[in-house]
């Protein structure tokens, strides 16, 4: 198949550059918060060996946990999308090299794959 060669001019990667440096820094800090948050990483546990008090604290460490993946999975699409667009790959499906629908990218900018794709991709998932 052959690649798609598009170039986005510097004037709509700039912004876009800059947003996604600010959301990795956003995120970064969301994922520190969280790090405080959990009662398994923080050593203040509650003493209280309560079946209630035990519960409460794998709830919380869990909820924690399940969010700073998230947020460790949004960094990481986001120095992905980064080096695509130092690459000059921005835009382009990473699997058939087609270009990604600009609105597709408004909506998403860290979007590595055309909606053909993705779709046929989440089905092999489920």
């Amino acid at each position: 198949m052959e690649e798609t060669k598009i170039k986005f001019p510097l004037s709509v990667l700039q912004p876009l550059i800059h947003y996604l440096k600010g959301e990795e820094k956003r995120l970064k800090e969301t994922k520190k918060e969280l790090k405080k948050e959990d009662p398994f990483l923080v050593g203040n546990r509650d003493q209280d060996n309560s079946v209630d008090s035990d519960v409460a604290e794998n709830v919380d460490h869990d909820r924690t946990s399940a969010m700073r993946r998230q947020v460790t999975r949004s960094i990481i699409e986001i120095r992905k999308t980064l080096s695509r667009i130092k690459l000059g790959k921005y835009g382009i499906c990473a699997n058939c090299k087609r270009m990604i629908d600009t609105d597709r990218l408004a909506v998403n900018p860290t979007a590595e794959f055309c909606m053909s794709c993705e779709t046929r991709i989440e089905k092999k998932r489920s």
